[in-house]
């Protein structure tokens, strides 16, 4: 196993690999539109039932897809060219989302309609990020990967930024028809980006670093079945591959402990940004009194918390990562527990910006750890194995987050927040114990070598 090596991020060669200066724009592009679909479709429906449950639902259905999209799709990534992959999706996902544009413009939007919109964009996504993720490590060297995860996340954050601050301002005059619509259009334009990316069709497996992913016999048989003029033939011989993709992807992550602690606590993080949606929409509606105007206060006060802790990140001594990494995750639990006795805007914001700093130097810590460590051929299981775990604690912190918030206290559903983020502490303990082992290994090797 690889380690994670530390090299000084030099932004001229980050920026000067055309592929992702397009990557990042999508990125940004990419999630503007989500950020104001997101921001703007919880409002409404808090807004129209003032119910946490109902908004707890919105989250449960983007989620609900990652249970089972993954499976499949990390596949998928592992076989096929990643930015085919993810312009479909973009597209796609387009169409839904203008379709209930039109809906909305119409005067007959109804609650099913954007659930039913959040399950399709949902199911998009549950393959959409793990095939983004995986393509990073195409389009930038690899002593570049924490600078480029640095830059892709502040450009997430950034889009993340204006969409709140948008939506605050521009939701009581264009409404969710409005918002919808832009949204819509942001998925052509980041495909769009996607597309220039590079050029031609570049499968993964043609720039593999050893000559087998998997059993010969086994590629060997599929390979022969799919060749043969029974369609149903051909489907086992890809049913077989696809097995045997998966067994050998789940065997990966077993003998693999730091890659399962960094991917763990990245998951919880994860889970907590999303789920906490469920309660920040009724801080903002039951306790602040802000309106549509302070959900965008807020939601732009963590994206300049995320981009300053991004760049900061990216600056970081290797010694420094690890510690910080723990460190991020406890503030991230302290935090979550006081925030419902911030009872003011101001304070609210400043909670908020020091959350998202603290979740930018979790992330980029542990995606540059994990590009380091796990080999590209494997990157698109193990993204998609994360983001499984991911939707399970999703789902089961949304439902939770939705019933104890409505049913008990604001207060209890912020304090079982920042358990979830204790949770975290732990695993990222975990993860500077094994970074460290494995850090000693390598140089008990290297000594060894230059005897």
């Amino acid at each position: 196993m690889a380690t994670a090596t530390t090299t000084r991020v030099d932004w001229k060669l980050i920026w000067a690999q055309p592929g992702f200066r397009y990557f990042f724009l999508a990125m940004f592009v990419s999630l503007f539109g989500s950020g104001m679909n997101f921001v703007g479709v919880s409002w409404y429906i808090m807004a129209a039932t003032h119910s946490t449950v109902k908004v707890s639902l919105q989250v449960i259905v983007v989620t609900l897809p990652g249970l089972f999209i993954p499976f499949l799709g990390g596949v998928l990534i592992d076989r096929f060219d990643r930015r085919y992959l993810g312009v479909s999706l973009d597209i796609v996902r387009g169409f839904f989302v203008l379709a209930a544009a039109y809906i909305a413009w119409s005067g007959h939007l109804q609650l099913w309609h954007l659930y039913a919109m959040t399950l399709i964009t949902g199911v998009g996504s549950a393959m959409y990020w793990a095939t983004v993720n995986a393509l990073v490590q195409e389009v930038i060297p690899p002593s570049q990967f924490t600078g480029a995860n640095a830059a892709v996340l502040v450009g997430v954050q950034s889009g993340m930024l204006i969409a709140g601050s948008f939506v605050g301002f521009l939701y009581d005059r264009a409404g969710i028809a409005g918002i919808l619509f832009i949204d819509g259009l942001t998925y052509f334009a980041s495909a769009f980006c996607l597309y220039c990316v590079r050029s031609g069709y570049v499968s993964p497996r043609e720039h593999l670093k050893y000559p087998r992913e998997y059993s010969e016999a086994t590629e060997a048989t599929a390979e022969a079945l799919a060749s043969g003029e029974n369609p149903e033939v051909a489907e086992a011989g890809l049913s077989l591959a696809v097995y045997a993709d998966l067994q050998e992807g789940f065997a990966y992550l077993k003998q693999q402990p730091l890659v399962r602690s960094l991917g763990v606590t990245h998951s919880i993080m994860m889970a907590g940004v999303v789920s906490g949606n469920v309660v920040l929409v009724a801080l903002v509606n039951d306790i602040l009194h802000a309106g549509a105007r302070g959900l965008g206060f807020l939601e732009a006060g963590w994206a300049v918390g995320a981009i300053t802790g991004g760049l900061i990140a990216s600056q970081l001594r290797g010694s420094l990562r690890m510690p910080l990494y723990v460190a991020a995750c406890a503030v991230l639990a302290v935090g979550h527990m006081a925030t419902p006795f911030v009872a003011f805007l101001v304070g609210a914001v400043v909670m908020q910006a020091l959350f998202g700093l603290c979740r930018a130097v979790g992330g980029v810590t542990a995606q540059s750890g994990l590009m380091s460590i796990v080999p590209r051929h494997f990157m698109g299981r193990t993204q998609s194995a994360m983001a499984i775990f991911t939707t399970c604690v999703q789902l089961t912190m949304s439902i939770a987050l939705g019933v104890v918030a409505q049913g008990v206290s604001l207060v209890a559903g912020y304090t079982l927040l920042a358990l979830l983020y204790a949770g975290a502490t732990l695993s990222a303990s975990r993860a500077r114990q094994l970074m460290r082992q494995f850090g000693a290994q390598d140089g008990l090797r290297v000594s060894r070598k230059t005897e």
